[in-house]
């Protein structure tokens, strides 16, 4: 905390130094976007687009969720969408999902969250998008060993004339190499599966957004445009979904 707070003191004869105009913005706002991504520390929408104070106008929640609109149930997330699209008159709406989601994450898996209550009331608003097989693209682990041929595994019984029996820690070696081996694949197949599971999420929640009468009507008009973003949080990049041919593809 202690280094937060310093660079807190230094920022107005940084943000001179950078040359910001800070002055200005007393006057009111005027962002171009609504940037809705998830509260995870890796992710920083103004670091990730360069963008100055001003420009971003900010929602940021468990998962990038939004929840579906209803007068009945009002939300601080709701209110942001729609004061940003009513009345600050944004022209874009961006929902950025990430790699590595621990929200999403929970949902593919099915995590127990039964310890922190609200996040799992939270989470339950969009369980029904991601069904730990049908819905995710996680892989089904028993056929996938069904399609392993035997002599993938490690066979020490039975030995071809003329080769010689492997010593029990050559036997060990390369059962600890195949182990290792399986265990990346499985770990691939988990990113990969988590990776579709969150650019679908980022679907599903532009799916919701359409849902507000607000951005309804402005899409209506031709005055809003939605994007669907996925960010890697290991590598930087940003992957924008393309309507025409429902991928993400690296801006």
């Amino acid at each position: 905390m202690h280094s937060l707070i310093e660079h807190a003191r230094a920022f107005p004869a940084r943000a001179d130094a950078d040359g910001w105009q800070l002055a200005p913005l007393a006057a009111g706002q005027s962002p171009q976007v609504l940037f809705i991504s998830c509260s995870d520390s890796r992710v920083i929408p103004s670091l990730i687009c360069r963008a100055l104070p001003g420009e971003l106008f900010e929602l940021r929640t468990a998962g990038n969720i939004v929840p579906a609109y209803s007068l009945d149930r009002p939300s601080g997330e709701a209110a942001t969408i729609e004061f940003a699209v009513q009345v600050l008159r944004v022209n874009d709406i961006v929902v950025c999902g990430h790699s590595h989601c621990g929200a999403v994450g929970a949902l593919v898996r099915g995590d127990d969250l039964t310890t922190v209550p609200a996040l799992a009331r939270w989470l339950a608003d969009t369980t029904a998008h991601h069904t730990a097989s049908e819905n995710t693209g996680r892989p089904d682990t028993d056929s996938q060993n069904t399609d392993r041929p035997d002599t993938d595994r490690a066979d020490t019984g039975r030995r071809a004339p003329g080769i010689p029996q492997q010593t029990a820690h050559e036997t060990t070696a390369e059962t600890t190499a195949e182990t290792t081996a399986e265990t990346a694949d499985a770990t691939a197949d988990d990113e990969t599966a988590l990776t579709a599971a969150v650019q679908r999420h980022v679907l599903t929640q532009l799916d919701r957004l359409r849902g507000y009468p607000a951005v309804r009507t402005r899409l209506a008009d031709g005055t809003l445009t939605l994007h669907g973003w996925y960010y890697q949080v290991h590598t930087g990049t940003v992957y924008a979904h393309r309507p025409c041919d429902d991928t993400f593809t690296p801006l």
